[in-house]
């Protein structure tokens, strides 16, 4: 995975990701919900995990292959008052001691992933640190051609300076701030996730358009997935 992200980049996530926060109480609702252990895939710098942490009074598991970012969530759960048990590991190669009752991936994270068999890995890596019962939760934006028409290549200013340059030949998009940092995303189509979804043997509990639960329909531009282990 270290090939879809430049660790430089870290140095201006708090900014990136400083105006995201419709889907922190749809997490943090679901975690609440659980009765057992919490598990962050691609943990990032705590955005989402320290109020999951502050809201549940738990210790939040966060796993990030990028050593920058666990640092800037080290350092903000710190500051917050939290507890995050944070771990140096591949989503798709991570085991737990104990199974989770919630296992969750924000910001688009499962699209770092560059492969259909990568993401398998990673999903049976969940179903096998689940317990009977326990939810898997994520979300990732539905690819809209015309957006990516409008956008491809042109300079973006907000949230910080960037560029965003698809390749539709490999399902592919990558964030390019001005001093070349790169994050690269690999978009997946409904199918596709449902399909990783049933290999994994997990069950699609709902499929939202949006983190306000409403339905998916063909102006949505956002998958949220809720699954459970049976």
């Amino acid at each position: 995975m270290s090939m879809s992200w430049d660790e430089k980049f870290a140095e201006h996530y708090d900014e990136w990701s400083s105006a995201v926060t419709e889907d922190i109480p749809f997490y943090v609702e679901l975690a609440q919900e659980a009765g057992g252990r919490i598990v962050e895939l691609a943990v990032g710098n705590g955005r989402v995990a320290i109020p999951v942490a502050r809201a549940t009074s738990r210790t939040v598991i966060g796993i990030d292959t990028s050593p920058a970012m666990l640092a800037l969530a080290a350092e903000a759960a710190k500051v917050a008052g939290v507890s995050l048990d944070l771990r140096l590991e591949d989503m798709r190669d991570f085991e737990i001691e104990e199974q989770a009752a919630f296992i969750y991936c924000p910001a688009r994270s499962l699209l770092h992933l560059p492969t259909w068999s990568d993401r398998r890995r990673t999903f049976e890596r969940v179903a096998a640190g689940l317990q009977s019962g326990g939810r898997f939760a994520w979300n990732a934006f539905a690819f809209d051609h015309q957006i990516a028409a409008v956008l491809d290549g042109k300079r973006q200013e907000e949230p910080v300076l960037h560029t965003l340059a698809y390749d539709v030949a490999d399902n592919r998009v990558d964030i390019v701030l001005e001093g070349g940092e790169t994050s690269s995303l690999w978009w997946s189509t409904k199918n596709e996730w449902l399909g990783l979804i049933d290999v994994a043997g997990l069950k699609l509990e709902a499929l939202y358009g949006s983190f306000d639960e409403s339905p998916l329909t063909s102006d949505s531009r956002e998958y949220v997935f809720v699954t459970r282990l049976p």
